[in-house]
């Protein structure tokens, strides 16, 4: 009898890998040009979401994709397209629920579920109109020690308060509700003070009066938990402002990412949840044009 598919247990497997060898898929976006792999969305526009943002970057980063646009088998050729001979496709996972009796109770319960399916790139096909290929690769965007206006409007915009002095750590500090950054001037670049600024957010997203994270998971191994979800998150929005995500994880947090995702095959599944919901949070009140702007570089 052939075993089941686990794709809770096969997409961890996949990260777990990525992170072993040193590059979590979350940072392949940036992996050589930045700018070169945008955010995936599937055939009809529609961005995809949560953990599909991270298998779908990998994949891109891996077999150099630079389109956005990702299709079933059946919706390339419904397009009047075809998928060229012996390509690859890639895994992307598909929720929803589904009504079943109670063995013991004979009472309807709705039960969610993971399906895997498979898509192919654009680069991947024959046949598409011309708007459905990549874009040709940018330079990155460089800020020199300098704040950015347009970042630091889509930051206050949160409302989020942050603090600056001299002291060289940056925190997000639960009891007073508040950012603490180091002054812009002492990092090399100002991609990487708005990259860690972003993560510093994603974290603030947890209070009780934003999305009130912190009281849902607040276990004794919910700190990696945590920063997988900042991590994540401030990818997502890096990706859609412009900026580089610093990515400066330390072994200790790098080998407790792994321990938990062993114990918990899902994890990773609620880690890219809870990201989405930081990201989807933040970017709420951007200002008007930025995202759109930036989507269409």
């Amino acid at each position: 009898m052939m075993a089941q598919f686990d794709v809770y247990q096969h997409v961890t497997d996949q990260i777990i890998a990525s992170i072993e060898a040193g590059t979590p898929v979350w940072q392949k976006p940036w992996t050589g040009d930045q700018g070169g792999i945008p955010f995936p969305r599937r055939s009809n526009g529609e961005p995809y979401r949560g953990i599909n943002i991270l298998m779908l970057w990998a994949q891109a980063a891996e077999q150099g994709y630079r389109s956005a646009h990702w299709f079933t088998y059946r919706q390339a050729q419904e397009a009047g397209a075809q998928v060229r001979k012996g390509e690859k496709s890639a895994t992307v996972v598909k929720y929803g629920t589904v009504e079943k009796a109670d063995a013991e109770t004979g009472e309807e319960k709705t039960i969610g579920y993971a399906k895997a399916y498979r898509v192919f790139n654009a680069d991947q096909i024959d046949g598409l109109p011309e708007e459905f290929q990549g874009k040709p690769v940018e330079a990155p965007r460089e800020f020199g020690t300098e704040t950015d206006p347009a970042l630091e409007a889509f930051f206050d915009a949160t409302g989020i308060a942050r603090r600056s002095t001299e002291r060289p750590e940056a925190f997000y500090d639960v009891a007073g509700d508040f950012i603490h950054m180091p002054l812009v001037a002492t990092f090399h670049d100002a991609t990487g003070y708005y990259a860690t600024l972003a993560h510093e957010a994603c974290h603030a997203t947890g209070a009780v009066h934003r999305l009130d994270r912190f009281s849902r998971f607040n276990g004794r191994t919910d700190r990696a938990f945590e920063e997988l979800v900042a991590e994540i998150g401030s990818a997502m929005v890096c990706a859609q402002i412009g900026v580089t995500p610093d990515f400066g994880q330390t072994a200790a947090y790098v080998e407790s990412w792994l321990r938990a995702l062993k114990d918990d095959k899902r994890m990773i599944f609620k880690a890219a949840t809870e990201a989405q919901k930081a990201a989807d949070w933040l970017i709420r009140t951007t200002p008007a044009g930025m995202i759109d702007e930036q989507a269409a570089a």
